[in-house]
């Protein structure tokens, strides 16, 4: 029997924005009228998941970091997150100073007013969340915190929010996921017909350049370092990851990517109770390539619509950022979903033209992002691998490691 052809999601996308842009340029304009009013339609609704996404995601995140190891949990948590503040970091302070070298002041005032010119929907449908993006941010801390504290005294609740976010990421699976390329659609049709998109696009493909470079150069400085601190030859540790990398480029999930990330883990010599650990855990905290997408994202749209941006607005939000994302669902596009509710944190409402943008411009690179991610793990597993060998092994008291292995 014939294996049924399926087109991922970054495929789906691109289409999605031909078609918008076809229909823009030559449908009628109650069909493309029509085409914006189911993407208002889709907006709401994500506006709608969007805080129980948190609920659930973030809640889970910090509940399960109790299943860790002490002084490794901490560690690792620690290495992830600074590697995604210094990725952001980079990732602007480049945007920053290229991205104008390429975004003339005759391209940027072509580009103007981002809602003008636009089609209006039909109808919307009144929506409103049921909580704001804040409080289920601030709940979400809450309960996990106090479930990771008090884990085995508040298994009562641990699993009903895991259901929860069972039933959440279903939603994403199969609603929110499946029907980006319809709001994606929309925004080009609305962007085309105000005459903004070939203009953006033109501007666009060089930022696509720029983040993958910066990838691959956090990469290579990452897996220097390991090999520095674990005395091992980078580039082997470089050549182990290919398998790793190729494969998060086709799944576009770091959960998906794990099987594949353990065997180049183990090519790499780290011990097994060391992968077994570290790279479960880093592909839900460790973010760096998809900090150095959506950073490099964010920067440009601001600059093309001549907002504020300076490191004053996005110092807090990268942040703010590293954290949120250990709620990042393992789906493709779950990164750019869960930095949606903070985009206002740089002055982009959620339910924006220019947040619909961010979307398509991400996911069309996320492919990318996800291989940055889970490379970057690997060389993070040599490090805490040489950590725990040198540091920690050795000062488990003998007894209790007889106990152990008992």
């Amino acid at each position: 029997m014939a294996k049924k052809f399926k087109l991922g999601l970054v495929s789906r996308l691109l289409i999605a924005i031909v078609l918008g842009i076809i229909l823009g340029l030559w449908a009628p304009q109650p069909v493309n009228r029509t085409i914006v009013t189911l993407s208002k339609l889709f907006s709401s609704f994500l506006l709608f998941v969007i805080p129980l996404m948190i609920v659930a995601f973030v809640t889970m995140g910090i509940a399960d970091l109790s299943q860790g190891a002490g002084k490794l949990l901490g560690i690792t948590g620690g290495i992830s997150y600074a590697s995604s503040l210094i990725c952001g970091s980079i990732a602007f302070t480049v945007a920053i100073n290229l991205f104008p070298t390429f975004m003339s002041p005759a391209a940027l005032g072509a580009i103007g007013d981002p809602e003008a010119g636009m089609l209006s929907p039909y109808f919307t449908i009144p929506l409103s969340p049921i909580l704001d993006v804040t409080s289920a941010v601030v709940l979400a801390f809450i309960l996990g915190l106090c479930i990771s504290a008090h884990r085995e005294k508040m298994n009562a609740f641990y699993e009903p929010i895991a259901d929860f976010s069972q039933i959440i990421n279903s939603v994403l699976k199969s609603a929110i996921i499946p029907l980006l390329p319809l709001y994606i659609c929309g925004t080009f049709v609305n962007m085309t017909v105000s005459g903004q998109t070939f203009t953006i696009l033109n501007l666009l493909w060089k930022v696509f350049l720029t983040v993958i470079i910066l990838h691959l150069s956090y990469l290579l400085v990452m897996f220097l370092a390991a090999g520095a601190i674990g005395k091992k030859n980078p580039f082997v540790l470089l050549k182990n990851q290919i398998p790793g990398y190729l494969s998060a480029i086709g799944t576009q999930s770091s959960a998906a990517t794990i099987p594949v990330n353990l065997k180049c883990a183990e090519a790499d010599g780290v011990s097994k109770e060391i992968r077994n650990f570290v790279i479960p855990l880093c592909a839900n905290i460790h973010m760096a390539g998809s900090m150095i997408t959506i950073t490099c994202c964010v920067t440009a749209v601001l600059l093309m619509y001549k907002m504020p941006v300076n490191m004053g607005i996005i110092v807090p939000f990268i942040m703010t950022l590293g954290i949120a994302m250990v709620a990042s669902p393992g789906a493709p596009g779950g990164s750019i979903m869960t930095a949606l509710p903070f985009l206002p944190m740089v002055g982009i409402a959620s339910n924006s033209a220019i947040a619909s943008l961010l979307i398509a411009l991400y996911i069309t690179q996320d492919s990318f992002g996800t291989a940055c991610n889970v490379s970057g793990d690997n060389a993070i597993s040599v490090i805490i691998e040489t950590i725990y060998q040198k540091h920690i092994k050795n000062k488990v008291p003998a007894g209790v490691e007889a106990g152990q292995k008992a």
